[in-house]
């Protein structure tokens, strides 16, 4: 049974280039960065290096780029530091954030009795710039605002240019997950006044375990991990030389094809919106992931019947696929994403699911996806008819 991968936005699979880049590294480069002598100064310059290929992509100086092991970690630095060392005491969020931010938010309102004010989303996942405005006009708390660029689930984008401008008018503090958007999209923090921003390598094709935070020079943000000075002393630890030199070589040829790529999975999308449209009655999209402009990658489904079992079924079949973010897998419950933006009837009639799309997808994939759902949703239907018959 050949194998379908549709779950992108979870992880996405390694280049070769990204491979064999990393091997050479374990193979000759294995000496500890923070060795004075020619084994360790090697591998510092490949750390640097890599340091350089983000922060010019970013449009930002080498010492704002932070390594990490990926973007929950990141995210946890940041909320966690901008509270316990520069003194917020109000964090503005929205209930549509990847769970690694919601919940370090609430450690934070638990353990430091930080202030947490919700954005909520309209029902088709956007939020409201102007209450977050009036939000920010109407205390003189130190505020972060951490709000996601590109959502996981539903693939809407947040206009981050515009959130940092009405976060600078009124001194507040811009940290934005931009996991999904890293690598995918050009994003210039020249220009873009973001002050903190979290990546992950696996997302674009990278290692896992491999990631770094954007930190704003003199910002004052302090490390969550002590014990060495090595990443200008805000992440302890020896580096991960060859998880580093492998998001610096997927990041080179994102890059490189970011054109070529987006045009073929643009493509692969609006053919996934068309089959299903034209052969799945009653189907509907969430959020704006079927609208011009959303985030490319993500097509989020609603399927006009109840099947909390689809994902197993379809895993069966051979197509990996999921119903929502991979943190909340296995989860009995739909996700904080879909109970904000799905009224009550959908949720009880409806099946969620997400597509998530890489330059590797096929229209054969697609199709043989429409097929599966096709079958899935026929026996559902007769399965139905039985209930009510007896």
């Amino acid at each position: 049974m050949d194998k379908i991968y549709l779950d992108n936005a979870a992880t996405t699979p390694l280049s070769e280039e990204v491979i064999d880049a990393m091997v050479s590294v374990m193979k000759v480069t294995y000496g500890n960065p923070s060795s004075t002598h020619s084994f360790g100064q090697e591998a510092k310059i490949l750390i640097e290096k890599a340091r350089r290929e983000v922060a010019d992509y970013l449009h930002v100086t080498p010492a704002e780029i932070i390594f990490t092991s990926c973007g929950t970690e990141s995210n946890n630095m940041i909320i966690k530091s901008c509270v316990d060392h520069i003194g917020v005491e109000r964090i503005i969020t929205s209930p549509l954030e990847h769970k690694c931010v919601a919940e370090t938010v609430l450690e934070m309102k638990n353990r430091r009795g930080v202030e947490v004010v919700y954005l909520r989303p309209d029902q088709k996942g956007d939020l409201d710039l102007n209450k977050l405005e009036e939000l920010l006009k109407n205390s003189e708390k130190k505020t972060l605002v951490s709000l996601m660029h590109a959502n996981n689930e539903i693939g809407n984008l947040l206009d981050i240019k515009k959130v940092a401008e009405i976060c600078k008018e009124n001194n507040a503090l811009f940290h934005s997950d931009t996991v999904q958007s890293m690598a995918h999209m050009d994003l210039d923090f020249s220009d873009i006044q973001v002050d903190f921003a979290s990546c992950s390598a696996h997302k674009f094709h990278g290692p896992k375990g491999s990631g770094f935070a954007f930190i704003r020079k003199s910002s004052g943000l302090k490390g969550i991990i002590t014990g060495g000075p090595q990443e200008r002393s805000l992440r302890a630890g020896t580096e991960n030389v060859c998880g580093i030199v492998g998001l610096g070589k997927a990041l080179e040829l994102s890059l490189k094809n970011m054109n070529d790529y987006a045009s073929h999975i643009k493509g692969i999308k609006n053919y996934t919106i068309e089959k299903l449209s034209n052969e799945i009655e009653g189907v509907k999209f969430n959020g704006r992931s079927a609208e011009e402009g959303s985030l490319y990658t993500v097509l989020s489904v609603l399927l006009p019947f109840k099947d909390p079992m689809i994902g197993l079924k379809l895993d069966m079949k051979g197509i990996a696929i999921s119903q929502g973010s991979a943190c909340s897998s296995g989860a009995s419950k739909p996700s904080m994403v879909m109970m904000m933006i799905l009224d009550e009837e959908e949720m009880e009639q409806s099946t969620p699911l997400r597509i998530s799309f890489s330059h590797l997808t096929t229209k054969k994939d697609i199709d043989v996806l429409v097929d599966a759902l096709k079958e899935i949703a026929s026996a559902s239907k007769i399965e139905k008819t039985n209930i009510e018959h007896r």
